[in-house]
């Protein structure tokens, strides 16, 4: 990897990280927040889901504007926004008795910040590097710093939360601070060349003929982005119910078991993203046999009783190594099959279906968790089963830089 440019990875790598440690952290500490706000299950969910359903509609906004005006102009004002939003729960919940809505809208804003910043980060690694391999490792990076913030989010929202209930929320102000004083002055972006502004007509034509062109293996690496973000959602709902009712586990030691497969899933994604280089064959492969790994992982789940937990850690961590091996894959495929002046478009709207696979993540566990354990686990897998027929049969990488749709 070029030497130069090693700073410019770390700063951009702050950036996912922020973005996962700013929701996830809050998953295990919203009992208390329930409690202390006085609402209701429901009603403390959406500080969650609003989140989520917010980036997931500005998402692609975002993209077709750093494709227009550059990367750093959109993630620059989107960290501001994130931290805005952070200040405005965190001083909320502080200084006011009822502060249930002002939290809604502190959320509100950091969703819009999200939605600027941790999508915007793909196309601008793709945009520093020349060569592929070192396109691939920078992406697998960027994946393994964003798998590493859901691995310290549960241990981190707990230590702080035990301080005092609102303090995660303040921390998003002090971390994107952060972020922002390294991306504004280590991130070097390379010139961009003058080229026509695009109408809005003439950006959904580019995407219709995108679409048109290379729509069979985009649809798939969307489609299977989505299932593994809904699968570690899920699997984590799961268990976080399952740790509390049926073992007593709280707290900060619930924190640390749930980071287990977390972790399994952040070696894998670094792994990979160094073992693919700018083999677009080999990216297939570890895409189809990563989603072949987690299949089997939940399929055996599903087999297993819930009080053998040992072998249900032990599958489910099985499950994360094979997601961590397709998203790096599905990462670089994206962004290596994509010319620059739409790759910020196209990536943004991944990323919005990696966002969908997480907000419905828990509410489907939920649900199909009431009938048992297995018909959650195998109606994932099932899942699973079209991601890994997905990655076998629409993605077909050519001898060329882009890959080629299939027959």
């Amino acid at each position: 990897m070029q030497s130069d440019k090693k700073w410019d990875l770390v700063s951009l790598s702050t950036i996912p990280l922020i973005m996962t440690l700013g929701n996830s952290m809050l998953i295990p500490v919203l009992p208390s927040i329930r409690e202390k706000l006085g609402v209701s299950s429901l009603q403390v969910s959406l500080i969650i889901t609003i989140y989520s359903m917010v980036a997931i509609v500005l998402i692609p906004i975002a993209g077709y504007l750093s494709d227009r005006f550059g990367r750093k102009k959109i993630i620059i004002p989107s960290l501001i926004v994130t931290a805005a939003g952070g200040l405005v729960c965190g001083l909320g919940a502080w200084f006011l008795q009822q502060s249930y809505m002002v939290i809604l809208i502190g959320r509100f804003l950091q969703g819009i910040g999200a939605a600027g910043a941790a999508p915007i980060v793909m196309p601008l690694v793709g945009d520093l590097f020349k060569k592929e391999s070192d396109v691939s490792t920078g992406l697998g990076i960027i994946e393994t710093s964003n798998t590493f913030g859901k691995v310290v989010s549960p241990i981190l929202g707990s230590i702080l939360a035990a301080w005092i209930w609102f303090v995660p929320f303040l921390a998003i102000p002090v971390l994107c601070l952060i972020s922002l004083l390294m991306v504004s002055f280590l991130v070097k972006t390379p010139a961009r060349e003058e080229e026509p502004k695009q109408t809005i007509g003439q950006f959904l034509q580019t995407v219709k003929t995108i679409f048109t062109e290379k729509g069979r293996w985009l649809y798939a690496i969307f489609a299977i982005g989505g299932i593994c973000m809904f699968v570690v959602f899920a699997a984590l709902f799961f268990l976080s119910d399952l740790l509390e009712d049926q073992y007593g586990i709280h707290g900060v030691y619930k924190g640390l078991l749930l980071a287990i497969p977390l972790a399994m899933l952040c070696l894998s994604s670094f792994v990979t993203g160094k073992a693919i280089g700018e083999n677009k064959t080999r990216m297939k492969w570890a895409d189809f046999i990563g989603t072949l790994l987690l299949t089997g992982g939940m399929f055996l789940c599903g087999l297993i009783h819930t009080g053998t937990l040992f072998m249900l850690f032990l599958f489910i961590s099985i499950s994360g190594i094979g997601i961590g091996m397709a998203l790096p894959s599905l990462d670089a495929l994206i962004t290596e099959g994509i010319e620059k002046g739409q790759r910020g478009t196209v990536t943004s709207l991944y990323s919005s279906m990696r966002f969908i696979g997480v907000a419905v993540g828990p509410p489907v566990a939920s649900v199909l968790e009431g009938y048992s354990h297995t018909v959650l686990f195998y109606s994932i897998g099932g899942a699973c089963a079209l991601a890994a027929l997905l990655a076998l049969s629409a993605i077909k990488p050519g001898p060329s830089r882009v890959p080629q749709p299939g027959t």
